[in-house]
């Protein structure tokens, strides 16, 4: 994977985004964003970026939100707000694509947070938004999935978990706390993204293990209910990270579902 940094401003501050790119240089060959996990970075995505863009024929962007990765670290101390994900998909997004000189449509594929994010920023710029392939994204606050973060809280301080993810974060506290404070704090379990579902004009891909420890189906029904150009892809013996447990399903999925929409734009 070829990568760099880019400078962007967000919020009155320079930040550092690390990125690469991957897959066909071929002109006119679609370009996939990838949106990383809570827990995420560039480097955590390992090898399938590449895999998927080279089975779909596409470019792929692949880059470490801020707070992650080799991107610049959230400041410590600083506790990010119940609309972090609206941040990430309203201003990190567009200004790191305004930055690469990203100018025609584009498609989405994120996972977990990413894939809220990728919802979030579907809503919002629905004319660069070619399609999107969501994996087991976030629409609203379950109770159930908060059980597993507060698990994740007690194995990052206790156990093998912040040795773990520190392979793949320069400031691996920055990731972490940044995730697991917002998602436990007492009024994120209101938050939700269910009003923005409608504006969604592209078409989706919604994909959700039956074992996932973080959500139900009720997240990518829910998607379905809402944005009528959605299809459903559910994974039996499947967890939170449908692209390590199922990998060549969801590679197959996503190229199918991009070669039915070739240079789709939303009007």
């Amino acid at each position: 994977m070829s990568d760099g940094f880019a400078s962007i401003r967000v919020g009155g501050r320079e930040q550092r985004i690390e990125f690469g790119w991957v897959g066909s240089d071929a002109p006119g060959a679609p370009l996939i964003v990838f949106l990383h996990e809570g827990l995420g970075s560039l480097s955590m995505w390992r090898d399938f970026p590449a895999r998927l863009c080279e089975a779909a024929g596409a470019r792929g962007l692949v880059y470490s939100r801020p707070g992650y990765g080799r991107s610049t670290p959230r400041p410590h101390g600083e506790r990010w707000g119940l609309d972090f994900m609206h941040v990430q998909a309203q201003q990190v997004l567009p200004a790191l694509l305004d930055a690469l000189g990203v100018q025609s449509a584009y498609w989405l594929f994120g996972h977990s947070d990413g894939g809220s994010i990728a919802l979030i920023h579907a809503a919002s710029f629905p004319r660069r938004v070619a399609g999107a392939v969501v994996m087991a994204p976030h629409i609203l606050v379950e109770e159930f999935g908060l059980a597993s973060i507060r698990e994740a809280r007690r194995a990052y301080l206790e156990g093998p978990l912040r040795a773990g993810l520190a392979k793949y974060h320069a400031d691996v506290d920055s990731a972490f706390w940044g995730w697991n404070d917002i998602w436990l704090d007492g009024e994120f379990p209101r938050w939700t993204i269910q009003p923005l579902l409608s504006s969604i004009k592209c078409p989706l891909l919604a994909i959700q293990g039956f074992s996932d420890p973080y959500g139900t189906m009720a997240q990518i029904d829910g998607i379905a209910e809402a944005a009528p150009r959605t299809a459903l892809l559910k994974l039996p013996d499947c967890g939170h990270s449908p692209h390590r447990d199922q990998p060549e399903a969801v590679i197959q999925a996503t190229r199918d579902f991009i070669q039915q929409h070739p240079k789709e734009t939303t009007p």
